[in-house]
């Protein structure tokens, strides 16, 4: 993993961030290219709005003027007075339409990201979440998602119809005076120089922040996750100051951002402020020499208003881009993992109905890092219906060869067979349909007794399921509960203990006839009362399947029959329980240490 710290990346390196995150984000929305240039038009539209009422301005208040002098003219001045209301009347309305549109737009294609990671997400290889940590996908999939959305419907209009409103208010300006015109321009072109600066220094502090966001968050779910274990071992204190550290980086990366991105509005409010006393004085000569009316000045000083407020509007969607830019590139790098093969050109199907239980491993070679090979020479030879048991020290491999067997991983050389056909000529689906594990990590999720037992199985009676309840002992447990079998649990039900919950995953794995079980440390909660309970209603439920049975506690597999030793990755001896006695060898010691007092 990574470490956490910010890397503040060379401008060479980071100078592709902006430009490729928005690109790709323009090519994402193409689906939605329709409706949001109808929330553009509108944005335009009322841009061209804004932009005539400063003439109707100008006349207004030359009427007025000439007024000074005579009878006021009260028609002409109702007549530009109900033209103003007019106009700002249809500026209100394309506002309200570009708003709602582009808030329609926003909250739809953040519907399909969601939409997309979901499905991403089960076609990841088991490889990518052992890699990734929880918390930082999350942040992508809650964070980063509404970070993008929220930028559609605040800021890319906004930009837009900035612009169109720039290039229409210089225009007009132009058209109207162009000495006047000149003097803004040139002000506000101060604007545009310090804008550029802004956005170049302000983009790596944006993308930073979105980086130690997420690995803010996925510290956050492990901590709370095993929130348990930090206290018995007195972790707070050590987890505190992990958080403040990532803590203050994300201050730090927001700080700064914040800060650049925050000196823009000020800045264009100074030289709004500059242009307009520039376009007075310049106004007041002109109109001295009779150059221009009093209404001219009038117009210009709302043009200049006009004028400088684009540019803040651009500075401000611009910041929102960058940190938009900076969260859809985590969005899209988790989009764009590489998937699992999808597996269309397997034809060959085993039905489970019809398997009749023989797996067989020859010569199989398997390293999660190909430079690293942890299995290295495996074969093992299952018949229909045998139990068989694979033992050995931490780290030798057993849980290694059940992943590998339910084809979550791909073996680097070798092959593994299923009635005699090779795993690698059938889908993982239906791989997977032949087997139930049963694994030490229990998994519940949030739903009723019946709907954790039935988990994604549909035609299994009421009946079978109290029998199954019946056999694995939980049966007295639910009755205790308030709503029996219907009763509400979740993963961080406190009122459930471990053995519990281990008994409520070996009764999913009972409710499901298939030719193979797995059972991984499948007792490893159970108290030795439970155990010997479930240990019966284990062999119940291995008659006539074949099982593959890895333990720690040797005494569990006495009646196995085989019994594979496993230690670096190989199988060093094989047998019965007696057999294995008897040869004195690497499985005695491990059989005889569990009876030993030090």
């Amino acid at each position: 993993m990574p470490g956490p710290g910010p890397h503040v990346q060379g401008e060479a390196e980071k100078s592709k961030d902006f430009s490729k995150a928005i690109k790709r984000l323009a090519r994402e929305l193409k689906p939605y290219y329709f409706r949001a240039a109808i929330g553009i038009f509108f944005a335009i539209a009322g841009s061209i709005i804004a932009i005539i009422v400063p003439n109707q301005l100008s006349d207004l208040t030359d009427e007025i003027a000439k007024g000074l002098t005579s009878d006021l003219n009260f028609d002409v001045i109702w007549s530009i007075a109900l033209t103003i209301g007019g106009l700002e009347l249809g500026s209100l309305i394309s506002e309200t339409i570009e708003g709602f549109t582009m808030t329609d737009v926003a909250n739809k294609f953040a519907r399909e990201l969601r939409n997309r990671i979901s499905i991403k997400i089960n076609k990841l290889p088991l490889k990518f979440f052992d890699q990734n940590q929880t918390g930082d996908t999350l942040s992508r999939v809650t964070n980063d998602v509404d970070l993008i959305a929220q930028t559609l419907t605040q800021s890319l209009s906004t930009f837009i119809a900035a612009v169109a409103l720039l290039f229409g208010v210089t225009i007009m300006m132009f058209v109207t005076n162009g000495i006047m015109a000149i003097t803004a321009v040139i002000s506000g072109l101060f604007g545009f120089f310090f804008m550029a600066i802004v956005l170049k220094k302000s983009q790596k502090y944006f993308t930073a922040r979105q980086k130690q966001l997420g690995l803010l968050n996925a510290h956050i779910e492990e901590i709370y996750s095993g929130l348990n274990v930090v206290k018995a071992y007195n972790g707070n204190k050590e987890a505190g100051q992990k958080f403040n550290k990532l803590n203050h980086k994300v201050y730090e990366a927001n700080r700064k951002s914040q800060f650049l991105s925050g000196l823009m509005p000020p800045m264009m409010g100074f030289i709004g402020n500059f242009s307009y006393v520039a376009v007075c004085i310049v106004g007041a000569v002109l109109v001295s020499n009779d150059t221009i009316t009093f209404g001219t000045i009038v117009a210009f000083i709302v043009y200049v208003r006009m004028f400088t407020s684009p540019l803040s509007q651009i500075a401000q969607a611009l910041s929102s881009l960058q940190s938009s830019a900076a969260a859809s590139e985590r969005v899209f790098e988790f989009l764009d993992e590489k998937e699992m093969d999808d597996q269309k050109e397997l034809t060959t199907y085993l039905d489970k109905d019809k398997v009749k239980g023989k797996i067989e491993f020859s010569h199989v070679r398997f390293g999660y890092d190909p430079k690293k090979i942890i299995i290295k020479d495996f074969s093992a030879k299952a018949m229909p219906g045998q139990k068989i048991a694979i033992v050995g020290p931490t780290g030798a491999g057993k849980t290694t060869m059940v992943n590998l067997l339910m084809k979550f991983y791909d073996i680097n050389s070798g092959t593994i067979l299923i009635d005699d056909i090779p795993v690698s000529r059938l889908k993982r689906e239906n791989v997977h349909e032949l087997f139930t594990m049963v694994l030490q990590d229990t998994w519940l999720f949030s739903g009723t007794i019946k709907e954790n037992i039935l988990f994604n199985r549909h035609h299994v009676s009421d009946k079978k399921v109290r029998e199954v309840c019946d056999t694995v002992g939980l049966t007295h447990f639910i009755k205790t509960l308030p709503h029996g079998i219907d009763s509400k649990v979740s993963e961080n039900d406190d009122s459930i203990s471990s053995g519990q919950r281990q008994l409520l995953t070996i009764a999913r794995g009972m409710v499901e006839d298939t030719p193979f079980l797995i059972l991984d440390e499948a007792t490893s909660n159970v108290d030795t009362r439970t155990e010997e309970l479930v240990q019966k209603a284990m062999d119940k439920l291995m008659k006539g399947r074949t099982s593959f049975i890895i333990a720690h506690r040797l005494s569990t597999i006495k009646n196995a029959d085989l019994i594979l030793v496993m230690k670096d990755g190989n199988i060093i001896e094989s047998g019965t329980h007696q057999q294995l006695l008897d040869q004195n060898g690497f499985y005695a010691e491990l059989y005889n240490s569990q009876f030993q007092i030090t």
